[in-house]
Formats: C-alpha cells, structure tokens, sequence
C-alpha cells in the first residue's frame, strides 16, 4: 500500500436474516432513503442479471466538512455472501460486502482499500489517518444504524 492508501473496515451485526439485508444491500439506488450519509446514488447502468458490471454514482456527505462523489463498479457478486466493487472519482479503491448469518441474524463486513485521489486530500492522507477513519465509522454506524431500523430491527 502507499502512503495515500487507507484500509478501512466495518462490522455490522443485524438481527435480520441475512436474505433480507442483502436485498438492501443490492438496492444501493435506495441507500439514501435510510442511509443519511449518502446523498444520491443513481444507477448509471443496471450491469448482467447478477449485478456484476453495474456502474452507480455516488454522493456522500461526511462527519469532516467534505462532500465525496465517485462512482462505484460492481466487479463480483457472490449470491447472499459477497459484493465486490472498484471506486474512482474523489476516491479510487476496492471494496467488499461481506455477509454471513449468525445464531441471531446476520454479521455484515465492508473492507475498503481506498487510495485518495482529490488532489488537497491526498496531500493530506499520511497525516489525517485517523480522521478519516473515524469519518469512516461514523458514516458506516449511520448505515449500520439505518439499515436496522429499515428492516424492523433497530
């Protein structure tokens, strides 16, 4: 990794089964409606029947005073168990939904390598480790968090 890539996870645990959130996870277009961090995702292309190839733009608003676009492409899906993507704009990178079911429901893990690609944000990037990072668990707790609520489980 250089000194302007960042690896990043979260971990989800939801008292859902895991058919249900994978449903909400493979409607991205949705993620606004109950995920207040991202501000507009519009599918730019729909890709195979499975998903692979879909291409979506993304708007984020963070924690930091900094609003992120870039679009998202799915390069794997493993039915009910992973999401796969690649990221280019303000931020370039791969990513995985990872999802498996527990005793109570079902244990989610996105693990994103971003490499910061904004010009003012990469000059930053060795220095504000920590602040993205916790600008990235707080975007990820307010998707977690909505995410429940969504399915009834809050």
């Amino acid at each position: 990794m250089s000194s302007a890539d960042i690896r990043l996870l979260a971990d989800w645990d939801l008292a859902a089964a895991p058919e249900r959130v994978w449903e909400a996870l493979m409607r991205p277009a949705e993620w606004p409606q109950w995920w207040p961090t991202v501000t507009r995702a519009v599918v730019l292309a729909p890709g195979d029947a499975s998903g692979v190839g879909a291409r979506l733009a993304f708007e984020w608003r963070t924690a930091l005073p900094v609003r992120l676009a870039f679009e998202v492409r799915t390069t794997r899906v493993e039915p009910l168990a992973l999401i796969g993507g690649e990221a280019s704009g303000a931020l370039t990178g791969r990513g995985a939904w990872l999802i498996r079911p527990t005793g109570s429901g079902t244990r989610v893990r996105y693990d994103w390598t971003m490499t910061v690609s904004a010009p003012g944000m990469r000059l930053a990037a060795p220095l504000a480790r920590k602040a993205f990072a916790w600008n990235h668990a707080a975007a990820m707790r307010q998707g977690r968090d909505g995410l429940a609520r969504r399915l009834g489980c809050a």
